[in-house]
């Protein structure tokens, strides 16, 4: 039996949630770092996990330990961990852990290169609406959520954002492989994490191992709509059961979005046919988890959506001001789509910042091309500096021009101007949309809760 558990790297983001809701639960907790920075340095105190020294101490691993967690970026040769492979203690990866703690769950696992975590967010609602018990693992927190993770003891199902990344730097499965669900979504694959999955087809071979991974007598729903998907389908001997579904119907009148259902039609705070794709996978896990469609409407009307996906920052009479991440450009291009179909009458302005390194990959920049043609106004920030520092690219404005196809692009590498473009605008019954091309990883140069109050203030 698991009582003791040890994580070498407790500060990460990931790490130091699973240390907390473990020792919520029951267990005792160790654990070392070489740094740590808020907020996990802050949360690890509140919960009297921060360990008293930083650094690597094979002298705190011993016998009585029962588990080792492994954080994702440790080195091979990490003192603890070399001391643990030497005394044979059992080692988890932070998805091998979540498994082995809830093997007699029903897992429920999301996965896709995009709309995961609204699908997550979504189902998670719709059983919290119905005081429905359950465990997740989410990669943001959610409405009506305080945490990325929750584990007990007693919940019977677990909701699992399954991501596609590379497990550990000894352990190169992806994150998904890990989890066996029960029930799995698919919602769709789009070239991302260049960085673990440096060609196209590397990134699609690990989807074809997650379908694997299902539960033999398992279900599979997935996204008719997405032609890899239905491909890598074909393809699978596993002996599951494969549910498609499509875009829920929908219609946009006088600024607001409406499911067409039987009798008549719902009005929903979420907009955009990417959300219709969503909306669809999340009806089909909510029935397996025995929540009729008809529940599954009475719950999504209060929906929200997501924090920094579509989020609304700003507003006043003359602008809406959104936030949300494109981690693909497929995702751009469908968040822009979204907006210009809720708001036909009004001008669109996009800024996006380029701001994770992976974005920089030769032929994954390429794909960005016409993926703003929608916008009115398209501006682009950048910091050459840091992705020469960073990965040695030299890289210029009109490299950036060139991978997105449009001249009419305004592209800038100096933050101030970018600001001055921005403020000068005349925000008269336009909306903005403010993008990054990722959220943890590469760096942000905008500040965009300023941004939006400033334009706000401009536009009254």
């Amino acid at each position: 039996m698991i009582q003791n558990i040890h994580f070498i790297a407790i500060g990460g983001k990931s790490m130091h949630n699973l240390a907390i809701t473990l020792k919520n639960n029951g267990y005792t907790i160790s654990g070392s770092d070489a740094e740590i920075f808020d907020p996990s340095h802050s949360a690890l105190i509140k919960h009297g996990l921060l360990p008293e020294r930083l650094g690597w101490f094979p002298e705190r691993i011993h016998t009585n330990i029962d588990a080792i967690i492994v954080g994702g970026h440790i080195s091979k040769k990490n003192p603890e961990l070399l001391e643990a492979q030497k005394l044979g203690l059992k080692l988890y990866s932070y998805p091998e852990f979540i498994y082995e703690f809830s093997k007699n769950k029903k897992r429920v696992v999301i996965a896709g290169s995009h709309g995961k975590n609204t699908i997550a967010a979504m189902v998670m609602h719709v059983l919290h609406f119905y005081d429905i018990e359950f465990d997740y693992l989410i990669s943001a927190p959610v409405y009506g959520q305080e945490e990325t993770i929750k584990l007990s003891k007693h919940a019977k199902i677990i909701i699992i954002e399954g991501d596609e990344d590379i497990t550990s730097t000894i352990d190169n499965r992806s994150k998904f492989e890990h989890y066996k669900p029960d029930i799995a979504l698919l919602n769709g694959i789009k070239w991302s994490y260049v960085e673990s999955f440096p060609t196209y087809k590397e990134y699609v071979s690990q989807f074809k191992k997650y379908i694997n991974s299902i539960k033999s007598g398992g279900k599979l729903i997935y996204s008719e709509k997405d032609e890899i998907v239905n491909e890598i389908i074909t393809e699978t001997s596993k002996k599951i059961d494969k549910i498609p579904y499509s875009y829920h119907p929908y219609e946009v009148f006088n600024n607001a979005t409406f499911l067409k259902i039987l009798g008549g039609r719902l009005p929903i705070y979420i907009f955009g046919k990417h959300n219709m794709l969503n909306i669809s996978g999340g009806i089909k896990i909510c029935q397996f988890l025995k929540i009729s469609e008809e529940k599954f409407y009475r719950a999504i009307r209060s929906f929200t959506g997501t924090s920094k996906h579509l989020q609304l920052i700003g507003k006043n009479k003359s602008i809406n001001i959104y936030l949300d991440y494109a981690y693909s450009p497929t995702k751009l291009n469908a968040t822009i789509k979204a907006i210009r179909e809720q708001y036909e009458n009004r001008e669109l302005v996009v800024c996006l910042e380029l701001n994770s390194i992976h974005t920089f990959n030769a032929s994954f920049l390429k794909q960005y091309n016409g993926s703003m043609n929608l916008a009115d106004e398209k501006i682009i920030y950048f910091n050459p500096g840091l992705i020469k520092q960073q990965d040695g690219i030299d890289i210029t404005e009109e490299d950036i021009k060139q991978a997105f196809g449009s001249t009419l692009i305004k592209v800038y590498s100096s933050i101030e101007d970018i600001k001055s473009e921005l403020f000068m605008i005349k925000w008269n019954k336009k909306n903005l949309l403010l993008m990054r091309s990722g959220e943890s990883q590469g760096t942000t140069d905008l500040n965009f809760a300023e941004i939006s109050k400033k334009i706000s203030d401009l536009s009254v």
